[in-house]
């Protein structure tokens, strides 16, 4: 937890990711972790720090929502069977990583659990608040199936680090889905069709049967929890989405029939752009197996359509990146690469109040309002002029806070 001393932002230029335009003059009142005022200059407290925002950008920190803290490598299979201390020990700079880049809050889409999480939360490990749902779920042979094809044994020892529990039939997916959510998970993930990381299954493979993405669907909502889905074909996203599941991850494949689902359903897309440009230039020298790395260039160019699709569809579009090993690094990429489609507003909304939605934790992040977390970023430069100003953090991000705490401030320089 953070102390209970109380911080004044100063002259602030609030951007509020429902306007179109910031907020000048503005000061916010943290204390502790929270903010709990936001208003004109009149606003004052004593014994407080105070910053001068100097009339830059006070923004709220950033969301991403598919994010795998442990995978420290682009080789899972080959990660999985590594010490869990020493994974943890990688996803410790990871996590560090990504705080420094802006990002506040992050949703692990397989792998990390309530352990990671915690270590976070109490400052063990320095990094984004962690919203996690433990393992994946994959069908023999699906997508979180990292055996070869010789390999009859998979390691099912739950501290093994692998990102995924391989489950078949409706008891397999209820008993696993429920034991999730004894772990505390926030949600389950579902692999609803094939992937590039995978050793045996095809990209345009649908997995899980209706009835078993159903059972998954209906312990998550029981739980008052929610079920996220990779895939990346029509298919295997519509059948997805009719059986109840809240997010589709990379969609790449989409069609239009699809945009029809999602708005039906009023089921959130989260496109991982970035990984793929990522794993084309990168993938083989971070890890990647070969034949993972040929399964890129099935998806790789299809990506910018889905999102536009997508987005002139209206549906409801959430900031995600998927990167893996030492391409951790391109997280902010994802910007660029949207902006090819997107207006600034919505790509900013994306990674803020959307992804906050999604996560059910509107009120708390991806806002600046009394109740919220105090998880704010100073920008230099103005995002919704140019999206790409968030892209250098080294350069334009002058304060980083995160629950109260400041993790840089270079507005004394």
């Amino acid at each position: 937890m953070a102390d209970q001393r109380v911080v004044l932002i100063r002259n602030a230029a609030v951007l509020d990711p429902t306007a179109d335009e910031p907020h000048p003059d503005r000061t916010i009142v943290v204390e502790g972790d929270e903010i709990v005022d936001v208003g004109g200059p009149e606003l004052r407290s004593a014994d407080a720090q105070v910053i001068d925002a100097g009339g830059r950008i006070v923004m709220p920190g950033l969301i991403d929502a598919h994010v795998h803290t442990l995978a420290y490598s682009a080789d899972l299979p080959g990660a999985a069977e590594q010490s869990p201390y020493y994974v943890a020990a990688r996803a410790g700079a990871i996590l560090a990583g990504m705080l420094d880049r802006g990002f506040t809050t992050v949703r692990d889409a397989a792998g990390a659990d309530y352990g990671l999480a915690q270590a976070v939360a109490e400052g063990w490990f320095t990094g984004p608040r962690v919203m996690f749902g433990g393992k994946a779920l994959s069908q023999t042979g699906g997508h979180g199936d990292g055996r070869p094809r010789g390999r009859e044994v998979h390691d099912d020892h739950y501290c093994a680090p692998s990102h995924c529990r391989i489950v078949d039939g409706v008891d397999e997916v209820r008993r696993a889905a429920r034991d999730e959510l004894r772990r505390g998970a926030e949600h389950l993930k579902l692999m609803l069709g094939g992937g590039v990381a995978s050793p045996t299954d095809r990209i345009d493979s649908t997995q899980f049967s209706v009835e078993e993405i159903r059972a998954a669907v209906e312990e998550a909502e029981a739980a008052n929890r929610y079920v996220l889905g990779h895939a990346y074909t029509p298919r295997a996203i519509n059948r997805g989405l009719e059986a109840g599941v809240r997010s589709i991850e990379h969609g790449n494949l989409m069609d239009d029939s699809s945009v029809a689902l999602f708005l039906e359903h009023d089921a959130f897309y989260v496109p991982t752009l970035a990984t793929y440009s990522a794993l084309a230039e990168e993938g083989l020298a971070a890890g990647l197996p070969k034949a993972s790395h040929d399964k890129v260039f099935e998806v790789l160019d299809a990506g910018l359509h889905a999102l536009e699709l997508a987005h002139r569809g209206g549906v409801k579009i959430v900031y995600g990146t998927d990167l893996l090993g030492d391409m951790h690094y391109r997280q902010l990429t994802e910007f660029s690469l949207r902006a090819q489609v997107q207006p600034a507003a919505d790509i900013i909304r994306a990674a803020t109040s959307t992804a906050a939605e999604l996560l059910g934790q509107s009120g708390r992040i991806g806002t600046l309002a009394p109740g919220a977390y105090a998880d704010l970023l100073i920008v230099e430069g103005n995002p919704l002029d140019d999206v790409t100003v968030l892209t250098k953090p080294e350069d334009t991000l002058r304060l980083i806070m995160h629950a109260g705490r400041i993790r840089r401030n270079t507005l004394a320089r």
